[in-house]
């Protein structure tokens, strides 16, 4: 037992050659609570001792000190001191071991402090105190000072000041340097460290006093402070060791050049090169239009001039005077594509005649047989798959990233699941804190004692009742626990908060103690613990009195950007902290596991508790949160929320559809001419189009998804509206000529209209088709969906829409009320054309004002529009940010913003490698780990390299390696490593914290150069002893928890796997028997806030990877299709993002083509319409991009897949429009666009826009973002811009560029009608020259 009294020192004075000190005396009495025995020595003035033998063996064998000779080596330090030295040196070896100049440099210090033959002319015993042990009264020094120059003191503090902990990325200073951490270390700050009894391992207190050169002042006399030489971290060692590697040395770093600087925008004489070159676009454009006009009007002039003076030809006029020349031509002179453009016009409007009387002569039949085909397709729908997982959504299952997330996946535990709270307290008051130890401190109105309190009470609440487990379930049941996987309680989980600094006790926040330091005692509470924790999370006891641990209580460390948020600078600002962080990590059960369910209620009752917390009053913070759950469960609710605003929007639609396509001629005929039954039926034919287009694709297996349900509703029910439109107003524009029926009257109609129906049908059908050759999933699925939903729709409309009219005239031919059917009107309908009021309007106004020789000048703007789009289109911005996924009012929304605003480091990123890498050779360990003896540029060293430039690379900390930690562990300087030398386990592996002289030998025996590697066998041997050790004070190198689960073995014996800094399952330690390993490291992003930072962090990782795969390929025994690979499980939803540009130009290319192609065939090969036509349809694209610049629409899948609508639609806004002006008879270009604007022009702006627009401004009201965004800001776009474009530019496009010849054919013996009533076909050819 100890006895201890206070004493005076008695140390002699200094002499050469005497020691202030010898022998161990027993334990400071002054230490409680120490990490390690506080053996301290005998205060022993006396000659230092000469070493010979096995003591002279041992002092060699534990420091590092120049010039040892045996036979003349002296020194002031015991057999026991050599063994208490090194078992404390051990400690801090562990993380010092990879750098062998640092680790001298440490050692070299205390062997000199403790064994120097010199010993009392470099230290100066400042208390002595009595100590009885084993019944025998010593002397015992329990404090000295100690003088070293500042010289060697710098020089050893430098050459550790860089060394890392590998499976951290931090550094091992930060661990040694107590409150300071490792940025604001210095050596003396080291020193004190390492003096300071409170540490938990110094055994007593030394005062290290560093002296510059040449400095006497303060120095005792007789005192001359060591100046030995410290070995330079870029040096050999004096042992042979190599230098540091550049990991843990910035000066054994080769040069690196730093990255090419970052592209100069473009610039064209001093200006944006994009707009000056659109500005010129802009005019050349214009210069060609004027000269295109010069050039016509001195045509026009010359023909003008020509006719006049002609006699062979006549004058005459047309409706508005214009004189135009005709002259009768032999048949011969008609070119065979004229010939084939109206053939195929006349046979088309032919059978589709035919085709309408039979379909409205027998309409019931009709219907029915149209119901059971719907029918066999939707029945399909029993089959139905909904896509709710956004990966299946957006990332091909043969891209990339998908193809990296399925090999982590199959090979490895999915991500844990995270629910996460982050807590902020405004308008609280903080206060100065005056610590005994750390001096003045601020302290924000958020940390304080009572709000730790409530939020640890807040994270003991969550438990619940759960029918898988059959009893009360709380967090042990499904959390994720790195140390004890296989049976953990609630203490193994893993919860990182700032609780967990006080191991998540009441009784520790509360602990208090008075402390003297520097004469001084006052009182230390849980704010010392906290501000020395928040600085040095990885120590095991703090250096106050308290002498608590900052390791949290499931055995890991919580590094502060965990804990806190919101504070500016390290030191001083975490205690400054706006928000606590507070996050619980669940294991990731697979679907079909039991468990998964229990996850999703903890989840679920997560939610409810904070919810509820959030509502009572008794609430102190104002925070936010999310679960794993989350986000899916937000999507989810907002898109049942919004199903009323999108049946409002159908209802919308078709109340206009049923009002306006009545025809209202007299009060008393309302209720027989109104067309509520036939806009019923178009609905209907529009529902039942997308029921069997997604039945079919159900039978065949194709999934669907909410985009889908809707989107391609939306989509056909524009089409389907507008044909509708065009079919009807036809029919009531129409009379019933003598003798002829009422079915052949709609068929006729329908000849005329139909060919028009075919064309815009078709495009967009065959639009769609090769849209499906997108590999984007999604936008696969959606244009399969729309294109076979578009096809049924027209089949649809030429046969029960055909019949239901045909029934709806027979009604209103018996004068019969629509929706009393029993009920007749004696007011006969007149037998003349019904035009409404938009046709008159637009024939008498409209069109005469649009294509008036001034106002045609407005062509001007829409090519100033085209061009200044093309400039908006390239600075579009691509993505989309995860919040927008949510609803206004989300929680969600504050939690993305709180974390923006308060994280302070990325997410994590990790480089997988695959197989084909031989892990177990000493090439192959030196071409992936960064320690001594390592390739400069290793794997772990080009992502080093890479955290130089966090701006550039979006890295932020190097990478962890348990190559690198796996080594060190097997270091003979360490303690992690060793066999058993007696007892029942002889020869097998000892763990650390075994004590006592059983396990003496070292698994490798010491290197000659410091390089530490194991052969194949002892690599074999040794790597699931690693993996399975549990990391504690004695070896904080053990693998447990970090590296377990980083080598999956494969059935050949090869490894194949990732490094990981959590744990998966545990491992067999037989699992190791051949060649070959995969593995994985973890590093971190730094902090990304938008969609374009982390699709740009995504390419860097690769552009990085690739380096790495490149650099790992050339080492021998590396397979040539070895592959390193970065993944994190946000990269497979922001890949799309890195080719969804050339994605979208060639869906948008490949739904071009059709549209030009479709209308050429149609229109006979007509290159100038069919070029018009496409032009257009361009221009409404282009402006669409531009306008999503000016109105913040992010282009991302859900904008292209309305960008594909936009082709589509506009279609119906131009296709229509060019069909009619190729068709006109009237003599000039003008003329023909006046008769297709008007005619064409009412249809189509009845049925595409005034249909679109009601229902897209309902949309407005959605509580979802996407859809305001994505379904009523774009669709407005588009609808707008589609109007425009082909009721104004398309117009007067085709009056200045539209065919200029127009054939008239007719058959003397067979008159049929083509598609414009007026047209009848001769035999005699006629060609009308216009003007």
């Amino acid at each position: 037992m100890f006895s201890p009294s206070p004493q005076v020192s008695s140390q002699g004075p200094p002499r050469e050659g005497y020691c202030a000190f010898y022998e161990e005396c027993g334990r400071n009495p002054t230490v409680d609570g120490s990490l390690i025995p506080p053996i301290v020595p005998c205060l022993n003035y006396s000659a230092a001792r000469h070493l010979t033998g096995e003591h002279y063996r041992r002092l060699k064998e534990v420091c590092y000190l120049p010039g040892l000779r045996e036979g003349n080596t002296y020194a002031c330090c015991s057999l026991g001191q050599l063994s208490s030295l090194e078992r404390s040196l051990s400690l801090s070896k562990n993380l010092l071991v990879r750098c062998p100049s640092c680790a001298e440099n440490f050692a070299h210090l205390h062997c000199i402090t403790t064994c120097s033959p010199n010993q009392t002319q470099t230290l100066n015993v400042t208390k002595v105190m009595n100590v009885t042990y084993l019944n025998a009264t010593r002397e015992v020094v329990v404090a000295y000072q100690a003088y070293i120059s500042s010289e060697f003191s710098e020089g050893a503090f430098n050459s550790c000041r860089n060394v890392r902990i590998p499976s951290t990325g931090g550094f091992a200073i930060a661990t040694m340097c107590g409150r300071y951490g490792s940025k604001l270390c210095t050596a003396q700050r080291w020193y004190d460290f390492q003096g300071d009894t409170s540490n938990g391992l110094a055994p007593l207190d030394i005062d290290f006093r560093l002296i510059a050169n040449n400095d006497t002042s303060g120095v005792p006399e007789g005192i001359i402070p060591y100046s030995g030489h410290a070995i330079g971290c870029n040096e050999i060692t004096t042992t042979g060791e190599e230098a540091c590697s550049c990991q843990d040395c910035l000066e054994s770093c080769p040069p690196v050049p730093p990255p090419p600087p970052l592209p100069e925008p473009f610039m064209l004489l001093s200006m944006d090169g994009y707009l000056l070159i659109c500005i010129i676009l802009f005019c050349l454009l214009m210069l060609a239009f004027l000269f295109y006009l010069i050039v016509s009007c001195y045509v026009e002039y010359q023909n003008k001039k020509h006719y006049r003076t002609s006699k062979l030809n006549k004058k005459i006029k047309d409706e508005n005077s214009n004189e135009v020349g005709e002259r009768i031509i032999d048949p011969s002179e008609v070119t065979c594509l004229e010939k084939n453009s109206f053939a195929a016009q006349a046979f088309m409007s032919r059978q589709f005649q035919r085709w309408g009387t039979l379909m409205a002569s027998y309409p019931l039949i009709v219907i029915l047989v149209a119901a059971v085909i719907v029918a066999v397709f939707a029945v399909g729908l029993k089959s139905i798959r909904l896509t709710t997982d956004p990966v299946e959504l957006w990332s091909a299952p043969n891209s990339r990233a998908r193809q990296e997330k399925d090999f982590h996946d199959e090979n490895f535990t999915p991500f844990f699941r995270t629910n996460q709270l982050i807590l902020t307290a405004p308008g609280r008051t903080g206060h100065l804190y005056d610590s005994l130890l750390f001096g003045p401190q601020n302290f924000s109105g958020l940390i304080s004692k009572d709000l730790i309190i409530e939020l640890l009470n807040l994270q003991r609440k969550i438990q619940f009742w759960s029918d898988d487990l059959n009893r009360n379930a709380s967090l042990k049941d499904v959390c994720y626990a790195p140390l004890n996987p296989s049976n953990p309680s609630l203490t193994d989980c893993a919860v990182n908060s700032l609780p967990q600094y006080f191991q998540n006790s009441l009784e520790n926040i509360d602990a208090k103690v008075n402390m003297t330091e520097l004469g001084v005692t006052k009182e230390v509470d849980w704010r010392d613990h906290l501000i020395y924790c928040l600085n040095s999370p990885l120590s095991f006891k703090d250096i106050t009195d308290l002498g608590m641990s900052c390791m949290a209580d499931y055995g890991a460390p919580v590094f502060p950007f965990l804990a806190v948020g919101g504070y500016e600078g390290e030191y001083d600002g975490y205690t400054n902290s706006e928000a606590f962080i507070m996050t619980f990590s669940l294991n990731n059960y697979g679907r079909d596991d039991p468990k998964f369910k229990v996850a999703l209620q903890w989840e679920t009752e997560f939610l409810k508790i904070v919810q509820d917390y959030q509502r009572s009053p008794e609430c102190k913070f104002t925070f936010a949160y999310m679960a794993e759950r989350s986000l899916e469960d937000e999507i989810n609710r907002t898109t049942a929320e919004d199903i009323p605003i999108f049946m409002i929007s159908y209802a919308v639609i078709f109340v206009y559809i049923a009002v306006a396509l009545g025809e209202y001629s007299s009060c008393k005929r309302l209720l027989v001419d109104s067309k509520f039954l036939v806009g019923l039926g178009g609905i209907l034919v529009v529902v039942c189009s997308v029921l069997a287009s997604m039945g079919f694709y159900s039978w065949i297996g194709i999934p669907s998804s909410l985009v889908i349900l809707q989107v391609v509703p939306f989509l056909v029910l524009a089409v389907g509206a507008d044909n509708i439109f065009i079919f009807v107003l036809e029919y009531q524009r129409d009379v019933r000529e003598m003798g002829e029926t009422r079915e052949q009257q709609i068929g006729r109609v329908l000849g005329r209209v139909a060919p028009s129906m075919l064309l815009c049908s078709l495009s967009e059908s065959v639009c769609f088709f090769l849209g499906a050759l997108s590999t984007m999933p999604a936008v696969k699925a959606f244009a399969l969906y729309a294109a076979l939903a578009i096809l049924m729709d027209f089949f649809l409309q030429i046969t029960a829409f055909v019949a239901l009219l045909s029934l709806d005239a027979r009604r209103q031919d018996n004068n019969r009320c629509e929706l009393l059917c029993c009920v007749t009107v004696s007011k006969e309908r007149a037998n003349k054309p019904n035009e409404g009021f938009l046709l008159p309007f637009m024939r008498k106004f409209y069109a005469p004002v649009l294509l008036h020789s001034v106002t045609r000048i407005i062509m001007v703007v829409f090519i100033f529009m085209a061009c200044a789009s093309i400039y908006l289109m390239l600075h579009v911005k691509v993505g989309l940010d995860q919040e927008l996924a949510m609803p206004k009012g989300s929680y969600m929304l504050d939690y993305f913003q709180y974390l923006y605003k308060y994280f302070e480091v990325g997410v994590p990123v990790y480089f997988v490698t695959k197989r084909g890498y031989d892990f177990s050779t000493v090439e192959g360990m030196n071409g992936v780990c960064s320690s001594v003896g390592c390739d400069q540029f290793s794997m772990t060293q080009k992502i080093r390299y890479a955290t130089d430039y966090p701006e550039r690379s979006y890295m932020a900390i190097p990478a962890n390696s348990w190559v690198d930690d796996f080594i060190d562990w097997l270091n003979p300087g360490s303690r992690c490593c060793r066999l058993y030398t007696a007892g029942p386990n002889v020869g097998e592996f000892c763990p650390a914290n075994i004590t006592g002289l059983n396990c003496l030998k070292k698994c490798l025996p010491n290197p000659e150069d410091g390089v530490v590697r194991p052969n194949l066998t002892q690599f074999n041997r040794f790597l699931p002893e690693f993996l399975a050790n549990r990391p504690d004070l004695q070896c904080s190198k053990g693998g447990l928890g970090a590296y377990d689960t980083a080598v999956v073995r494969s059935e050949t014996g090869e490894i194949v796997g990732m490094f990981v800094f959590y744990i998966f399952t545990s491992l067999d330690k037989n699992f190791l028997k051949k060649d070959k390993i995969s593995s994985r490291f973890m590093a971190y992003h730094s902090p990304l806030t938008n969609s374009q930072e982390f699709t740009a962090a995504l390419k860097k990782a690769r552009e990085l990877a690739d380096e790495i795969t490149k650099g790992m390929r050339n080492i021998n025994g590396t397979s040539p299709d070895f592959e390193v690979f970065p993944y994190t499980i946000t990269y497979v939803f922001y890949e799309q993002y890195l080719t969804i540009v050339e994605e979208g130009l060639f869906n948008i290319g490949l739904c071009l083509i059709p549209t030009f192609v479709v209308c050429c065939l149609l229109l006979g090969l007509d290159l100038i319409s069919g070029f018009l036509n496409l032009l257009t349809i361009l221009m409404i694209v282009v402006d669409t991009v531009g306008v999503m610049t000016l109105w913040s629409i992010d282009y991302n899948a859900v904008a292209l897949i309305n960008l594909v609508t936009a082709v589509g639609i506009s279609v119906e806004f131009v296709s229509h429009m060019t069909r009619a002006f190729a068709l006109s008879t009237k003599m000039t270009r003008i003329e023909r666009a006046k008769e297709a604007t008007a005619n064409m022009g009412s249809a189509v702006f009845a049925g595409v826009a005034m249909t679109n627009l009601p229902g897209i401004i309902v949309l407005a009201f959605a509580k979802a973002q996407l859809i305001q965004i994505f379904f009523f800001r774009l669709n407005l776009v588009i609808t707008l811009l589609g109007l425009a474009h082909g009721l104004i530019f398309l117009p007067v496009l085709l009056s200045y560029f539209g065919m200029n010849n127009n054939v008239q054919i007719a058959f003397h013996s067979d008159v049929t009608y083509a598609a414009d009533k007026n047209i009848k076909l001769f035999k005699n050819f006629k060609i009308i020259n216009n003007a």
